[in-house]
């Protein structure tokens, strides 16, 4: 998917991830003392991976999985643990050099790969899996839309991923956040209607053999992300 308002906003995202949240992003994902507020960010990520890995069987050996935006590598680290061959792809060059050197081996007889890149390319190849945690919520509804089916069609089982639920709480930030400078804004998260979202991927032309599976949202503090699965028949 290379329309000009997807690539605009990934570019942005991977500027933000590059040059801005590096560090940040490293003291979240580290065991070192945080705030409050990022102590519930914290926990809310880790309650999420759990509510992800529970949708796989723990034996995944002859699976081939790309965690799409893996961030710092730790979902890739426990689907390769399970016996995966896991592709991790993540738009930060630096993020990926930091998941590199701070993962440990994998404790298991799968394998794991991490790379720059565009999660979307079609140079990956095919999957039986693909998860994606919170790399899908800074898309636009329709962009997220159309990166979901376009995944789908190099799936042959399972996908596992991500939106930022239509809360009022989300949506206050969502109003909140557009009064920052602009120099110094995140890029926004984009609250969608999850089901109505995934209903419409699943309805297409080609994509009906694609079953939409039960949601589960985790809400700790200002950690509020809804997991939605979708399954290939």
């Amino acid at each position: 998917m290379n329309t000009a308002s997807y690539l605009e906003r990934r570019n942005k995202i991977e500027a933000y991830f590059d040059r801005t949240a590096l560090d940040a992003w490293k003291r979240l994902t580290s065991t070192e003392k945080v705030s409050g507020i990022r102590a519930t960010v914290r926990a809310g990520r880790a309650e999420m991976r759990n509510a992800i890995l529970s949708r796989f069987p723990a034996d995944l050996a002859g699976w081939r999985i790309l965690d799409a935006g893996c961030g710092g590598g730790g979902l890739a680290l426990e689907l390769a643990s399970r016996g995966a061959d896991v592709l991790g792809i993540d738009l930060s060059a630096q993020m990926i050099e930091h998941a590199c050197a701070a993962l440990p081996e994998i404790a298991g007889p799968g394998s794991l790969r991490l790379e720059a890149g565009d999660m979307l390319s079609a140079s990956h190849g095919e999957f039986d899996a693909v998860v994606a945690m919170d790399s899908l919520i800074h898309y636009k509804p329709d962009q997220a839309r159309e990166a979901i089916a376009s995944l789908a069609e190099r799936t042959r089982r399972k996908m596992v991923f991500t939106l930022a639920p239509r809360t009022r709480l989300l949506m206050l930030m969502h109003t909140a956040g557009q009064f920052f400078p602009r120099s110094d804004r995140s890029p926004a998260i984009e609250p969608v209607n999850g089901r109505q979202l995934v209903s419409s991927v699943a309805s297409r032309k080609g994509l009906d053999c694609w079953t939409q599976q039960s949601s589960q949202r985790v809400a700790r503090g200002f950690y509020i992300s809804e997991l939605q699965e979708m399954t290939r028949s």
